[in-house]
């Protein structure tokens, strides 16, 4: 994405440390005059059950895609929740990406059946419960970076959401939203280590923040003594198989209208050629197949922090163990709340303005739930082993 330099998110310096993050100086507040925005699948559990799990991630990651092409591909901050996103843009775009989130809203409804909800919350109404909403950049390779958020305000904004306040209405029928560069066709990753786990962890709501960070750093020490800290991308990168039904869903992000079966061709074919590259790994042009499942691996977003502690780890039992031990103590003390899923896969879903950089960036959950599902579990000690 462009970086916009004089801009306050351009400004902020990317960390490399994850762990570094749960320093208390690691975050910026941002502007007053910034508005947050969040969306979400409403009954996202249903349409788990129901097997759906890729097209709700995949319908999460547009809403980001969307704001990026609305915001012509200038940074913001962003989250990926799994079922949704959350993210902060100047005052200057809202009615842009009130725009895009009203025309995201139609899409989501006309072409897959599925609600979703949306709102835009200024950040001067998050100050004024007594929250704050501070953003750091976390940088795990040196092509793309991801939005770390803390203060609280975040959390605040998504439960209004979720109340039905500031609720940015559904655009008129026929309205699209701008999904280029949204995509993900690469198969599920199956877990090397014994199982795929989705944590989240959040502050108990009037605890001492400083209990909070030390339960995050015993977790996130307990992933960094996993093979390569629990990243569930290989280092090469995805194989090169592809997912039934995502040329579906690309078909019906980038129809505008026209005959759904003339996009599923185009893909099709663009699909085929793309598959035979890399499988060979034969280079066209500036396009290198192996530089870019690489970067894959390098750019994916497996952990992050936004008001508390989210990770997606290949993962094996006996840290599994540790890690529940860790978080069961800091329920029981107050501190925290958990949820957690094991799944046997993950997945990934991908949003690449240009396959030609390496600032494409690739969002990682649980297969079978994930985030969405870990969630609904986070007053819950117990983890869901299937």
């Amino acid at each position: 994405m462009v970086q916009d330099q004089n801009g306050f998110y351009g400004q902020i310096v990317p960390r490399t440390d994850f762990a570094a993050l749960l320093a208390d100086d690691s975050f910026t507040p941002l502007p007053d005059d910034w508005v947050v925005g969040a969306a979400d699948i409403v009954s996202s559990t249903a349409e788990i059950a129901a097997g759906r799990y890729k097209t709700v991630n995949m319908i999460g990651a547009a809403v980001i895609a969307a704001v990026a092409n609305g915001l012509g591909g200038e940074a913001f901050p962003f989250v990926f929740e799994g079922d949704g996103a959350l993210f902060a843009v100047p005052s200057r775009a809202e009615e842009t990406v009130r725009a895009q989130l009203a025309a995201l809203r139609r899409w989501a409804d006309a072409e897959f059946g599925i609600t979703l909800r949306a709102a835009l919350i200024p950040i001067g109404d998050i100050r004024a419960a007594g929250l704050d909403l501070q953003v750091a950049r976390f940088a795990p390779s040196g092509g793309a970076d991801y939005a770390m958020f803390s203060g609280g305000g975040l959390a605040w904004a998504e439960a209004r959401m979720k109340a039905g306040e500031y609720s940015v209405p559904q655009a008129a029928e026929g309205v699209a939203p701008d999904l280029t560069g949204l995509s993900c066709r690469w198969d599920n990753l199956k877990s090397r280590n014994g199982l795929i786990l989705s944590l989240v962890v959040r502050p108990v709501t009037g605890a001492d923040p400083a209990g909070f960070r030390a339960v995050a750093a015993q977790v996130v020490d307990l992933a960094s003594g996993l093979s390569r800290g629990g990243h569930p991308v290989p280092p090469q990168g995805p194989a090169p198989h592809w997912a039934p039904g995502t040329l579906d869903f690309e078909a019906r992000a980038r129809r505008d209208g026209r005959p759904l079966w003339r996009h599923r061709l185009r893909l099709l074919l663009s699909h085929l050629a793309i598959s035979g590259l890399m499988r060979t790994g034969a280079r066209v042009g500036r396009f290198d197949p192996a530089r870019y499942r690489a970067a894959i691996s390098l750019n994916a977003d497996f952990r992050k922090f936004d008001d508390g502690l989210k990770m997606t780890l290949d993962c094996d039992p006996a840290t599994r163990d540790r890690i529940e031990a860790v978080l069961s103590i800091g329920a029981e003390a107050g501190l925290i709340r958990y949820g957690m899923v094991e799944q046997e896969e993950a997945l990934i879903t991908c949003f690449v303005p240009s396959a030609l950089r390496d600032d494409h960036v690739h969002f990682v959950d649980g297969a079978a739930g994930g985030y969405a599902s870990a969630a609904r579990r986070l007053d819950s000690k117990l983890s869901d082993r299937t």
